[in-house]
């Protein structure tokens, strides 16, 4: 029998997290030694956002993207050369619909799957796949995609949503090293909604809901997490770790699963 894997949903956070000694980055490293060894991994990252329909990488290894500026020439220099999955992208086909998805050679693996996938498997030797964000659906949308998803968990594959619950660079610089009031309570709301099931409470918010405005601006990096939440199953537990604040970021993530798999991690 194949073991059910988990859903995570891991706050990325800037790139250097890859490359610097920081909780983050070994709370990613010790997971990976935990978890059930995944058959493949889909990882939906922030980064990928496309029109129309919800693309799949398709190469036979998928090119490291480096897509950020002004940091050192150390995370240019990086590399994920896990393997692709024509399996994983044929069975993700059949339960979004080929009407629904679109098979890409042009992408790869952008900072929001490599800079969380490489701590936790270092080898690079999981098979992977990629998929995309289809900016024209609604949030309900994208869970409901996510929730035919859910059945690859019992198939061996790891789905990893990547992003971060509260992300506003255009305010990081001001709230810098501090813990504002609007993302201590947006962030409190949707760990609150998360353990619960809530799954209105995290796609649903108010015209004047203030705090939901600045934690999620243009909602990319948010997004992400639905499909996390949408794979839920009966009978998972849902763990917290990383739950912090840094100003406008956080790096709050979630595993839907065994949460003796987080024990002790944050």
């Amino acid at each position: 029998m194949t073991t059910r894997l988990p859903a995570l949903f891991l706050g990325h956070g800037s790139p250097m997290t890859v490359i610097t000694d920081n909780p983050a980055r070994a709370s990613f490293i010790e997971l990976g030694k935990r978890l059930p060894r995944p058959a493949a991994v889909l990882c939906i990252s922030a980064h990928w956002e496309t029109q129309g329909r919800s693309h799949l990488t398709t190469d036979d290894h998928p090119r490291t993207i480096h897509d950020f500026g002004g940091f050192p020439q150390a995370l240019f220099d990086m590399r994920y050369p896990a393997p692709g999955s024509d399996g994983l992208v044929n069975r993700v086909s059949a339960l979004l619909g080929e009407e629904r998805v679109s098979r890409d050679a042009t992408w790869g693996f952008d900072h929001g799957s490599w800079g969380v996938l490489q701590p936790m498997f270092p080898e690079c030797d999981v098979p992977t796949v990629q998929l995309s964000l289809d900016r024209t659906l609604g949030a309900d949308a994208h869970l409901d995609l996510a929730r035919k998803l859910a059945p690859l968990r019992d198939e061996g594959v790891l789905i990893v949503g990547s992003g971060n619950v509260v992300h506003n660079l255009a305010l990081y610089r001001q709230f810098i090293g501090t813990i504002p009031d609007w993302a201590l309570d947006f962030q409190s709301r949707i760990n609150t909604a998360v353990i619960a099931g809530d799954d209105s409470a995290l796609t649903r918010f108010a015209a004047e809901d203030q705090a939901a405005a600045k934690a999620i601006t243009s909602a990319e990096h948010y997004l992400p997490l639905l499909y996390t939440v949408g794979a839920r199953l009966p009978g998972d537990e849902v763990a917290l770790f990383n739950d912090t604040i840094d100003g406008a970021l956080s790096m709050t993530s979630y595993l839907l699963g065994e949460a003796a798999l987080v024990s002790g991690i944050d």
